[in-house]
């Protein structure tokens, strides 16, 4: 039975101490090398769906003059974070500093800096059972993939430098308050309200889904858009890309779970079972619409399963996974066909229509499906109670990212300037920002 401490991440576990006394019921804590193994292999897989996984799905959709800068923002952007979550960003997410079970303080929102540098961590240091280096290295891949999302949303217009500026004030100002916020444990804001969020539906998904609806806005669209054709490349690259990104979702949702027992199997079924139907979903949706499936539309539908059930998949059964997979594979479908273009906006490779949308309507399910009543594992709450909390953490998520985002954006814009000029849009990023080429025939 999955109770809801067993459900938690692990990085919740942690802020809230849980793990420290039963560390210490024993005498002395012990290192579990099968969890320490599967960790190391969890963080390794992560970093898979950033690099490659990432830079080939979005790579693969951008026309050839524009393939390398997706590449360059992938590793610019893993190199400028990594070196951040070091410095203060692991401090500010798992701090508990001054945090009080129940209660608002500022710390409810983010973490202190006592773990600034990673300041107190010696090799012998566990979290749970496993090495806390291991650890840092973990929650570091999933700080490195979330704002790589985002630029999916200015592809092919947005200029390098100003790409790692936005990267670096957003990756302090948005991903680490929500991060702690949904999962600092005891006194954290959304762990107050009763949020669940098994591996990331906020604090990644919609997070980086709602920043790249905030880019896509203040940059305006692509040179020729709706008038000049801009189809994908290189389609071969980017079902490539999404079927790394699949693999690499393993890692993500699982190891988010800081080891391996009873849950595992479950988060791992959930997990395939999301993306699967979620192919479905995408499937037959857009066979009904426009009388025939696509190679990208069925690749797009896996990805959004995967999204929609991430949040979930430690809380629902298998019927519930189903259901979040195929109903965010339909809604994500007609977010990015229907709604992107009653909108207008130039979501260059559908960040909000897949990250965004599938992360609201998988954090709500979660809600919905995670009471044994629906076959879901959490026991001692209502649909109804667990769906609000859900939808207050999805409301906070949004507004939070979209208001700081925009704010990050225009003060960039102000300073040095967001866009590429158009004689350099219209040459390519590659070669007028880099200098390369990713043919050279």
């Amino acid at each position: 039975m999955v109770n809801r401490l067993l459900g938690k991440s692990l990085l919740g576990l942690l802020a809230t101490g849980v793990l420290v006394p039963l560390a210490q019921a024993a005498e002395t804590p012990t290192l579990n090398t099968g969890s320490t193994a599967w960790m190391v292999t969890a963080a390794v897989l992560v970093l898979f769906m950033c690099l490659p996984g990432l830079a080939l799905f979005y790579g693969g959709l951008v026309r050839a003059k524009n393939m390398l800068s997706l590449f360059t923002q992938c590793f610019g952007i893993a190199g400028l974070v990594g070196v951040l979550w070091v410095i203060y960003g692991y401090s500010m997410v798992v701090d508990s500093t001054g945090m009080v079970e129940g209660q608002v303080t500022f710390n409810s929102f983010v973490g202190g800096l006592n773990r600034a540098f990673l300041a107190g961590m010696t090799p012998e240091s566990l979290v749970g059972d496993i090495p806390e280096g291991v650890f840092v290295t973990f929650q570091m891949t999933f700080a490195i993939i979330t704002p790589a999302l985002i630029a999916g949303a200015f592809a092919e217009r947005m200029k390098f430098s100003a790409a790692l500026w936005f990267m670096a004030l957003w990756f302090t100002l948005v991903y680490a308050p929500v991060a702690h916020m949904v999962w600092g444990g005891s006194g954290a804001l959304m762990h107050n309200w009763g949020v669940l969020d098994f591996a990331g539906g906020t604090a990644v998904h919609i997070n980086a889904g709602v920043a790249a609806l905030a880019a896509c806005l203040i940059l305006g669209k692509r040179k020729g858009y709706q008038n000049t054709p801009m189809p994908a490349h290189n389609l071969s690259l980017t079902m490539a890309g999404a079927a790394m990104l699949w693999v690499g979702w393993f890692g993500f949702n699982i190891g988010s779970g800081g080891g391996l027992n009873g849950t595992s199997g479950i988060v791992m079924l959930n997990t395939q079972l999301g993306a699967c139907a979620g192919i479905l979903g995408w499937m037959f949706t857009e066979w009904f619409k426009v009388g025939k499936p696509s190679a990208l539309g069925l690749a797009s539908g896996a990805l959004a399963g995967l999204v929609g059930i991430t949040p979930a998949c430690a809380y629902v059964g298998v019927g519930g996974a189903l259901a979040i997979g195929l109903l965010c594979g339909v809604f994500c479908y007609l977010s990015v066909t229907v709604l992107k273009r009653r909108f207008g906006y130039d979501d260059s490779l559908d960040v909000f229509g897949l990250h965004g949308i599938g992360g609201m309507i998988g954090a709500v399910l979660t809600g919905v499906f995670c009471v044994p009543s629906m076959g879901g594992l959490v026991e001692g709450v209502s649909m109804g109670a667990q769906v609000v909390a859900q939808i207050k953490g999805v409301l906070l998520t949004t507004v939070y990212c979209f208001v700081i985002s925009w704010v990050i954006l225009k003060v960039i814009n102000a300073v040095i300037g967001l866009r590429a000029d158009e004689s350099v849009e219209e040459m390519g990023l590659d070669l007028a920002e880099h200098n390369e080429r990713a043919y050279n025939h």
